[in-house]
C-alpha cells in the first residue's frame, strides 16, 4: 500500500487514495473465503505453503511460451504482500520463500487466510475484503454471496487490470468457473478445516 501511494505521488497523481478495512475472521462471508481457495490455492488446506505440482505447472506453461502463469499459493501471497515488495527477482522469490515457511510455522491456515483477505488488491487503491465489500457491492463481508465472491477473486491475479465494476468477458467466465470450483471443493469440507 505505501509503494503504491508513493508510486501515484511520483507520477503527479496527488488524489490517490486507498481504501482499506480490516475485517475479523468472524465477520468474513464463508463464501469469499471459499472462492479465493478455489481460485487461487485449491491445495491450501494440505500444503506447508508451496505446493509444487501448481509451481511445475505453471513453469511447464511458461517454457511453452503461453501467457506467464503464477504458481504461488495463498501463504507465498500474503508473505509477499505483507512483507515484500513487487516484482521479479531470485532475492525478492528467496525472502518470499523464508517469509513462507515462517508463516506457515507460526500461523495456522486460518489466520493466513484472514490475513490474506485483508490485504490482497481488489482494484485500484482498494484493499481488504472489507473495503472491496463496502466499494464495489455495498454491504460489509459478512454477506458477500456466491457470485459476488467468485467475482471478488475472479480480479485477484490483476486488479490493476481486471475489475469488478466494469467486468471484462474473461472476468465473468473466470467468475462463473471459480462457482464450478467452490462446488466441486465442497464448502462444508472446506470450511469445516479452519
Amino acid at each position: 500500500m505505501l509503494l503504491e501511494r508513493a508510486s501515484a505521488w511520483t507520477q503527479g497523481n496527488r488524489h490517490y487514495a486507498i481504501d482499506y478495512e480490516w475485517v475479523p475472521w468472524s465477520a468474513i462471508s464463508p463464501q469469499i473465503k471459499l472462492a479465493v481457495v478455489a481460485a487461487e490455492d485449491q491445495n491450501f488446506i494440505e500444503h506447508h505453503g508451496f505446493d509444487f505440482n501448481a509451481m511445475g505447472k505453471a513453469l511447464e506453461h511458461n517454457i511453452e511460451g503461453h501467457a506467464t502463469r503464477g504458481g504461488s499459493t495463498i501463504t507465498q501471497q500474503t508473505a509477499k504482500n505483507l512483507f515484500l515488495y513487487p516484482g521479479r527477482s531470485y532475492l525478492r522469490k528467496i525472502l518470499e520463500a523464508y517469509f513462507t515457511l515462517l508463516i506457515e510455522l507460526s500461523w495456522p491456515k486460518r489466520r493466513i487466510l484472514e490475513v490474506y483477505l485483508n490485504i490482497a488488491e481488489f482494484g485500484e487503491g482498494v484493499y481488504g475484503v472489507g473495503a472491496a465489500a463496502r466499494t464495489f457491492l455495498g454491504k460489509p463481508a459478512a454477506r458477500i454471496e456466491r457470485q459476488e465472491a467468485a467475482r471478488l477473486a475472479a480480479v485477484l491475479p490483476n486488479p490493476k487490470r481486471l475489475t469488478m465494476d466494469q467486468p471484462s468477458t474473461y472476468v465473468l467466465k473466470r467468475q462463473q468457473w471459480i462457482v464450478g470450483q467452490m462446488r466441486a471443493l465442497g464448502e462444508r469440507r472446506l470450511l469445516e478445516a479452519f
